[in-house]
């Protein structure tokens, strides 16, 4: 059993993770700034577990809130899942990315090294990879994010890596996520985002549910079978149990070491589409839409790192990952509850 903070802890990542963790037998204190992510979360988590996790509400950049919530608790370990992470509002508003996400990372590091915590496991992204690489990308594929958000991520794991080249003591892993998508099976705990989302699935089941009539495809004629653009979707529980099992494996791991979570399989838009339609028995209007800046044919990790050094793998096909965000969002339409 290990003490366990996890930063960004009522957010979709974060909730997942925290109620794997708990449910796997360590101790889980949740710490949010709510900014992105609803309390409602919280009573969900303790519902889905043996355990009430402790909830800080704690901005990462808020130096002396972190302090008293180490001072509190002697932590072994902590998964940091606290960002900002819409690429488009990081192109509009870079400062606030490097603000929340590496100027808080650096807080963080530095609070948990005045308390002697060394182990670490960080939400990173396979937006640090350059996206004109040849995929299945490996941990060794060239680094080059594009856009604000994934910069902010190499930062980070750069940052990672010289902290501990400089200690001894230093256990970091940077898990790699690829495209998360689903919602835990009991359909308590999922995507609740609040604002309008820019990733594919919620924008697919907002078609499927008729808040939206019809879906934009952008893009339809790149070189892939059906001419969308192909992406490696992981369902949700598959990448909090990764958190989880690199919890229980930091410590054997000195120093830094990026590992990527993913399927290795790949989903075009119009596969994604139709696993939706299948799971919700609806119709999913869609049209072509000019592709967007940036976007590639296709994106999709090479996991083995995670099978050998985290003894993980994905379990959940793309069916399980849409019947569980449609009966999600069927079931909760309009998220979480607000506490009264």
């Amino acid at each position: 059993m290990k003490r366990v903070l996890v930063t960004g802890g009522t957010g979709y990542v974060g909730s997942h993770v925290a109620v794997d963790l708990a449910r796997r037998g360590h101790a889980v204190t949740l710490l949010d700034n709510l900014s992105h992510s609803s309390i409602g979360a919280l009573a969900r988590i303790h519902e889905l577990t043996d355990r009430k996790c402790d909830f800080v509400e704690a901005d990462i950049r808020h130096r002396d809130a972190l302090v008293a919530t180490f001072d509190a608790v002697p932590f072994d370990s902590v998964v940091h899942c606290a960002a900002l992470k819409s690429v488009a509002e990081s192109v509009s508003n870079p400062r606030a990315y490097y603000d929340n996400n590496v100027h808080g990372t650096l807080v963080l590091l530095d609070v948990m090294g005045q308390f002697g915590c060394t182990e670490l496991v960080f939400s990173s992204s396979a937006t640090v990879y350059d996206p004109a690489g040849d995929p299945p990308f490996d941990e060794e594929a060239p680094a080059g994010p594009v856009n604000p958000y994934g910069k902010t991520k190499l930062v980070i794991e750069n940052m990672l890596e010289d902290i501990a080249a400089a200690s001894d003591d230093s256990r970091f892993v940077s898990l790699r996520y690829f495209n998360p998508v689903g919602a835990h099976g009991s359909a308590k705990i999922g995507e609740d985002p609040n604002t309008d989302p820019s990733n594919l699935m919620p924008r697919v089941l907002d078609v499927a549910l008729g808040a939206k009539p019809s879906l934009d495809v952008y893009g339809t004629d790149y070189d892939t079978p059906d001419g969308t653009t192909i992406r490696d979707y992981i369902h949700i529980a598959d990448l909090a149990a990764a958190h989880t099992s690199a919890i229980e494996r930091v410590d054997e791991m000195p120093g830094h070491t990026p590992i990527n979570i993913g399927t290795g399989l790949g989903t075009s838009v119009f596969e994604l589409i139709e696993a939706v339609r299948d799971a919700s028995g609806r119709d999913v209007p869609s049209q072509p839409a000019p592709r967007r800046a940036g976007d590639v044919a296709r994106s999709v990790a090479d996991p083995r790192m995670a099978h050998g050094l985290l003894d993980w793998r994905s379990e959940r096909s793309i069916a399980d990952m849409a019947a569980d965000a449609w009966r999600w969002r069927v079931e909760n339409p309009a998220g979480f509850p607000v506490p009264a």
